[in-house]
């Protein structure tokens, strides 16, 4: 049984604390960019290309998920205006983050004229790894953990054993952080990278989502897992299709050639 004995801030710089939160956070970022540059470098985009997409993507999600977490609370922020863009006294949803930031990608994937799918492809994985640090955050915080429990693996808060749901959603995470890294060295059609992010990570937190005691409500709806099973059938639809198309993945022209020539090689 673990027990809750942390401060929040990590430090304070200049009079300003600095929390744990959102260290951990820029940690998922920082490491998240590094594989997805990593795989646009092998697809044969120039190394700062994925500052491009993050340079969109990331504030977009980042507003939309406040913006997600304030229009599900709006009796309390109605009454509170002032309190809509105090991102540090907490509210950020996961599921507005993904889903503006996904409208981000595709704009910008419109206005570069490449697939969109191979853009979210190369994210996934790095967003599934991002999710699987930041979790921690809510540790550190003492949020987003479930109801009263007796697992041996409980955590006590406020003198309650409770579950420890972010632990649960960030070994999940994880999970589909390696299966998706690892399987896309073999080159998977375009699109089932996005597909079984989305069918994993809808699975997951639909599950999880039924334990915690901070849901986000529309009547007697959790929005979470709404939108899990809306991730779930989302991800089957575009596996089904990729799984029949069989497109590959994209390459940029010059790197394609050297793929192709490397696959000649490699099969003679």
């Amino acid at each position: 049984m673990m027990t809750f004995d942390f401060n929040r801030v990590a430090f304070s710089l200049f009079g300003i604390d600095v929390y744990w939160y959102a260290l951990l956070i820029i940690a998922g970022m920082l490491l998240g960019t590094y594989f997805a540059k990593k795989e646009l470098v092998r697809r044969g985009f120039d190394e700062d290309f994925i500052y491009d997409i993050l340079f969109v993507a990331i504030p977009i999600g980042i507003l939309g998920a406040r913006f997600w977490y304030v229009l599900f609370e709006w009796d309390y922020y109605s009454q509170n205006p002032g309190q809509i863009l105090n991102i540090r006294g907490g509210g950020l949803a996961i599921h507005g983050g993904i889903v503006f930031g996904t409208l981000a990608t595709y704009f910008f994937a419109k206005k570069k004229h490449l697939p969109f799918l191979d853009l979210t492809d190369v994210l996934v994985p790095s967003l599934a790894l991002g999710q699987g640090i930041g979790r921690w955050g809510n540790f550190m915080n003492q949020e987003a953990h479930g109801g009263p429990t007796d697992l041996p693996w409980g955590i006590v808060i406020d003198g309650v054993k409770v579950h420890p749901t972010f632990l649960y959603e960030s070994i999940g995470d994880i999970i589909i952080f390696l299966i998706l890294i690892n399987w896309r060295k073999r080159n998977p059609d375009k699109g089932k990278q996005s597909a079984v992010y989305l069918m994993g990570y809808g699975l997951i937190r639909f599950f999880v989502e039924g334990l915690r005691t901070d849901s986000l409500y529309l009547g007697p709806i959790r929005i979470a897992q709404l939108m899990s099973l809306l991730f779930i059938v989302l991800g089957l639809i575009i596996y089904v299709i990729a799984n029949k198309k069989h497109v590959p993945p994209y390459f940029s022209p010059k790197r394609a050639k050297e793929e192709k020539k490397q696959n000649i090689v490699r099969f003679k």
